[in-house]
């Protein structure tokens, strides 16, 4: 199957939390074209079944082959833990998730090989993490801490709220009595309060951002495979957004947070793929 170099990436979420994986796409490389998914109506994933994650990923990935995508960013973390190994041996084009390159740099990074890891309930429950972490260096002690209420903090937009300040407070109070050293924001929502949970957890721990790192691995990824876009594409709309619901929500949130202002949001019916 012959590949479209200058084809877009596909990225998809539970909802907006993986605009902040998108962000760090475009900023680390420029040229790409994005199509980007996200299931605003039925969201959240985090309280879902595996079984129904793997279904609506699915669904997804089905809509995104359709976009003629090269290559597709699972930029969900509980997608990522409990859908990923599923379809990715079902697809012709590299699937990623979020939660591989943010384990292998806090391996990396970890001084007293006590990490933390922050997330949803489905994702710290699933335990993908630490096994991610106990294969890179099995000497890891992992922190897991299921933080829920981070979520509607951060789309309500309340980012620098002294609410959002206590909320951290209260959750983190646990991994600092552990002493973690590292802790990987396991959920991608989290990289929009970092510099709330920073004020929480000190200067001396270091914060992973599995956004970041994904798109590091992405791009490392297409370099390999001579799959890097020539930059030639002189499109109106490089970068477009789908969603199953509250378009105007998801624009009004995505203009907040994005370098680029998002002019195409358009609702989809999921369920028909």
């Amino acid at each position: 199957m012959k590949i479209d170099r200058d084809a877009p990436i596909g990225v998809f979420d539970s909802g907006v939390g993986g605009l902040t994986v998108a962000r760090e796409i475009m900023r680390n490389l420029p040229s790409e074209k994005i199509v980007y998914f996200g299931d605003t109506a039925r969201v959240p994933y985090g309280s879902k079944s595996r079984d129904t994650v793997i279904r609506y990923s699915r669904q997804i990935i089905h809509f995104l082959k359709e976009q003629q995508v090269k290559a597709i960013v699972i930029a969900c973390n509980t997608a990522s833990a409990f859908a990923l190994d599923a379809v990715q041996h079902e697809q012709d084009i590299p699937v990623l998730g979020v939660i591989g390159a943010g384990a292998k740099v806090a391996a990396e990074e970890t001084v007293n090989k006590r990490v933390g890891v922050i997330g949803t309930v489905g994702t710290v429950g699933s335990g993908i993490h630490e096994a991610y972490l106990k294969k890179l260096d099995p000497e890891i002690t992992v922190i897991g801490k299921a933080c829920p209420l981070f979520v509607p903090l951060v789309e309500e937009g309340w980012l620098h709220d002294p609410v959002t300040v206590e909320v951290a407070n209260r959750y983190l109070q646990e991994l600092k009595d552990k002493d973690v050293d590292t802790l990987i924001l396991g959920c991608t929502h989290y990289p929009l309060i970092r510099s709330t949970i920073r004020e929480v957890m000190g200067e001396k721990v270091r914060l992973v951002n599995p956004a970041y790192e994904t798109a590091l691995e992405l791009k490392n990824l297409l370099q390999k495979t001579n799959m890097l876009s020539t930059g030639q594409q002189e499109e109106e709309f490089p970068y477009r957004f789908y969603v199953s619901d509250l378009a105007d929500e998801f624009k009004e949130f995505a203009n907040s947070i994005l370098p680029y202002d998002v002019e195409m949001t358009k609702k989809i019916d999921i369920e028909k793929y």
